[in-house]
């Protein structure tokens, strides 16, 4: 059996043992490198993660990451809180990806940070409203099949867009064909406002709705009279079919003299 002492030498070791173990994990966790990817310490990690047929983002990238690199993948969707950990990320460029739709708190945990966000040359046509909140990064939308309408404009307003690429954020598809093809910015700065065409074509919809509900309910009252005036018709027939009351009272007083 060990001794007071011993005993406690050996605990004092495995506590120490513990800690360094968790040291390690943590110092590898803040550290390691995707295989996928190349790192390079630069007062930061540089992710380099570029054209390696990724259709995700990677789950164990570097806490200390300052620049991340993900161009030219088959990244298709960016999930919400992905990049929470990254509280240093200053760069972050998904250009020339496959990227269809971006959730809502997709940056949350680097918005406040990010200074440069690249999502140029994806397939892009439409942005939750909050995609982009309290984000100061000058961003790059450019080469993606935008759809012009009022949820589209209401994310652009809160944004900083790349004053190099501004004009090639282009309508693709819009709810007022006249723009198509057009940039986004200056259809907006010309004084068109999509949240006022989408209320009066709401408008539109829902009086037309009313027109026709009005139109279906007149339609019937007037069936309805029409058809109860046909049921009384033949009743005021079927009444004047019926012998006379004064007659029937002649008949029975005649009926009774006799007797």
């Amino acid at each position: 059996s060990l001794s007071p002492i011993g005993g406690h030498y050996l605990h004092k070791n495995t506590c120490s043992l513990k800690i360094t173990v968790w040291l390690l994990s943590m110092i590898m966790t803040t550290y390691a490198c995707p295989k996928t990817c190349h790192c390079t310490d630069r007062n930061g990690m540089v992710v380099q993660c570029t054209s390696r047929n990724l259709e995700n983002i990677p789950s164990n990238l570097p806490k200390d990451t300052v620049v991340l690199l993900l161009s030219s993948n088959r990244i298709r969707h960016i999930p919400k809180e992905v990049f929470t950990d990254l509280h240093r990320l200053r760069e972050l460029d998904l250009s020339h990806n496959a990227i269809e739709s971006v959730e809502a708190g997709a940056f949350q945990g680097i918005s406040e940070g990010l200074r440069t966000l690249d999502l140029s040359n994806n397939h892009l046509s439409s942005l939750p409203k909050d995609t982009f909140t309290k984000l100061y990064a000058r961003i790059r939308l450019s080469h993606n099949p935008w759809h012009c309408e009022c949820s589209l404009q209401e994310v652009l307003r809160e944004l900083r867009l790349d004053p190099e690429t501004v004009n090639e954020v282009s309508c693709y598809t819009s709810v007022q064909e006249e723009y198509v093809g057009q940039p986004v910015i200056q259809v907006l700065d010309s004084g068109i406002n999509f949240c006022n065409f989408h209320h009066k074509t709401t408008d539109v919809a829902m009086f037309v709705a009313m027109f026709c509900w009005f139109s279906m309910v007149t339609a019937y009252i007037i069936y309805y009279i029409k058809h109860n005036q046909e049921d009384a018709r033949r009743h005021m027939e079927y009444l004047k079919s019926l012998p006379s009351t004064s007659h029937i009272s002649k008949d029975y007083d005649t009926a009774s003299s006799v007797f």
